[in-house]
């Protein structure tokens, strides 16, 4: 497989898995409504450890512009691919929300409030304040790319390294997405923010469009401080 039609499919599977878990919490009269952070944290973190598996070792399951970008910045990634990966990933966010979309179909319908149609795809703070926001985007980030260079700097048994990558997500989810739902990546949010805009989702509000610069801008910024602090401390 091609690493960037790698990059396309992992992507998809991770906003299948992870946007599904949204709208099985958030959705009206799905079985698991109401079932809290804690289930939507631990499945976002199966969704990223599922979608290593299936293409990590094709194209390194990026997943994720942040981490291209800090991966290239470390020396760990050719600059001549970055392009060609985010544009992957980006393709991979809108396709994986359209399935969420159609997966959870007569859903839509039942659930009133729009916001909480939107909050299926993409990102919303708790409090809205737009210097608090942007930093829970870059914190969140930074200790993202920091623990996976930590993390590829050891050995682990064969195969178990998308297991302890998934742990890690559930851990940010839980401790530091609480204030802005730990978007923690630019093609996870405004991937599936397009598709909510361009689906006929009914009776959808507006996409947030004020506010979905934080989600690609904090990661961007966290993702680069994580390489270079890595870079200035670790090597």
């Amino acid at each position: 497989m091609n690493v960037y039609l790698a990059e396309f499919f992992g992507t998809m599977l991770l906003i299948l898995l992870g946007g599904g878990v949204n709208a099985a919490v958030s959705l009206r009269k799905s079985k698991s409504e109401n079932g809290g952070w804690l289930m939507i944290s631990i499945g976002w973190g199966l969704a990223v450890m599922l979608a290593i598996y299936a293409v990590g070792n094709i194209s390194g399951a990026h997943l994720n512009p942040a981490v291209t970008i800090a991966l290239a910045i470390n020396g760990s990634f050719a600059t001549d691919q970055v392009l060609g990966y985010i544009l992957a990933q980006f393709a991979g966010a809108i396709t994986g929300a359209a399935l969420v979309w159609l997966h959870y179909l007569p859903h839509w319908k039942e659930t009133a409030d729009p916001a909480t149609k939107l909050g299926v795809f993409c990102n919303a703070p708790a409090i809205q304040n737009t210097f608090s926001n942007l930093i829970s985007e870059i914190l969140a980030t930074m200790v993202l790319i920091l623990a996976l260079l930590f993390i590829g700097a050891n050995q682990f048994t064969q195969g178990l390294n998308p297991i302890v990558v998934g742990l890690l997500i559930i851990s940010i989810g839980l401790s530091l997405g609480g204030t802005t739902g730990f978007a923690i990546n630019p093609a996870r949010d405004l991937g599936p923010r397009i598709a909510h805009f361009i689906l006929p989702i009914h009776g959808k509000g507006n996409s947030g469009w004020g506010y979905s610069w934080i989600p690609v801008v904090g990661p961007i910024i966290g993702g680069i401080l994580g390489a270079l602090i890595y870079k200035l401390i670790f090597v």
